[in-house]
């Protein structure tokens, strides 16, 4: 089997995981953004969205160039629960959907010989960047380039859309979310996260503020509304705690990572203190989950086996917490040890084999960038 010939999801695969999804999926019909800001809410929330969670990371990433509306539509056309964005701003203040502000990787901007002197070099988090970035721009700017593959060694297939779709901004989505949710009879869910708060909030681009303006103006502001927040930095979920009632998540990295926002305030606490008990409890008084490194819940051993699950599942469901872990891919390269196959690094390996483990462990959900993978593990481990 080639590559390719088993990158692109079938048919029968999509519908499949697409009818499996819908089975479990919300029924709550949408409204408009007028008469939404106005509602008292639909009195569901996140606890009625089908255990395991498949959330689309990015979109279906795994399938068309990230953050797109190409890769969002996959994502919701093959039924994954919930449609991942990460947001970052303009120069002139809209919040626009992409992994990081350096646009190098992700667009055609290099190519344009009009933005040759935007190429500069910045610290970001402490991490010297060379490149395009997304404050150096205004929307009417970021609007001419076009979106591309951000690992086409890996994902070559992907290539082919290169170019095909524009940066959306967030409220682009927002709406793309309604009209969709129309079409199909039920809301579509988001899981949105501030990139780089603290760097940008520097900058006068405070993210926080901007997000909660579009959350109420889409009716998104709601402890029951179809949207999680999430950040690497608690202290954004904290301020998104005193703006809207969207339920929050804090993301975590490796053990010994301190969270940006820590190390600019002095706090010398670690991923490491924040999943003990006391951390755990700390996050809940503020947020409704965590979103952790799959490393967290199953370690790999030093030659990049699964190991034993280690007690955060339980400890954070002891605080009410839910769990939406991150990354599941189908690539060898993305995968365990114990779960590759063959030799090269961009072919698929059990896939299916590693979810089994990591929703064995009682995760609520998971970041996934094949979600018809995803959602077909979790139908198997929802039936078995």
């Amino acid at each position: 089997m080639t590559q390719g010939a088993h990158r692109t999801p079938g048919r029968r695969t999509v519908l499949g995981a697409a009818g499996a999804a819908v089975l479990g999926a919300s029924t709550v019909l949408p409204t408009g953004a007028a008469q939404a800001a106005e509602a008292k809410g639909t009195g569901r929330g996140y606890r009625s969205l089908p255990v395991p969670t498949v959330i689309a990371h990015r979109g279906a990433s795994g399938y068309r160039p990230e953050h797109t509306l190409g890769s969002y539509q996959l994502a919701l056309d093959m039924g994954a629960h919930v449609i991942e964005q990460d947001l970052v701003p303009t120069k002139d203040g809209h919040l626009v959907c992409r992994h990081e502000n350096d646009i190098t990787g992700t667009t055609d901007v290099a190519d344009r010989p009009e933005f040759a002197s935007r190429r500069t070099t910045k610290s970001v988090d402490g991490t010297s960047l060379t490149g395009w970035f997304t404050e150096d721009f205004t929307l009417a700017e970021l609007k001419t380039l076009r979106a591309k593959e951000r690992i086409p060694g890996t994902r070559q297939e992907n290539t082919l859309y290169d170019g095909r779709w524009e940066i959306p901004t967030f409220e682009e989505v927002l709406r793309w979310a309604e009209r969709e949710g129309r079409r199909r009879g039920r809301e579509v869910w988001l899981h949105v996260e501030t990139k780089h708060p603290t760097y940008f909030r520097s900058l006068g681009l405070g993210l926080e503020e901007r997000l909660a303006r579009l959350l109420r103006r889409y009716g998104r502001h709601r402890a029951d509304s179809p949207t999680f927040l999430q950040s690497f930095e608690p202290t954004s979920m904290r301020r998104m705690a005193k703006l809207v009632a969207t339920p929050r998540v804090v993301l975590l990295w490796t053990p010994d990572d301190r969270p940006w926002d820590f190390r600019e305030a002095g706090d010398p606490r670690t991923v490491a203190d924040l999943i003990t008990p006391e951390g755990l409890a700390w996050i809940a008084s503020y947020a409704q989950g965590i979103g952790p490194l799959l490393d967290l819940v199953i370690p790999k051993d030093k030659d990049g086996r699964l190991g034993e699950p280690t007690t955060l599942v339980r400890d954070a469901h002891a605080e009410g917490l839910i769990l939406h872990p991150y990354t599941h891919r189908n690539e060898n390269t993305f995968l365990p040890a114990d779960f590759r196959r063959g030799t090269d690094p961009a072919a698929y390996g059990d896939s299916f084999g590693a979810l089994k483990k990591y929703l064995a462990t009682g995760i609520d959900g998971i970041f996934s960038d094949n979600p018809d993978t995803a959602l077909l593990a979790a139908q198997d481990f929802r039936t078995g």
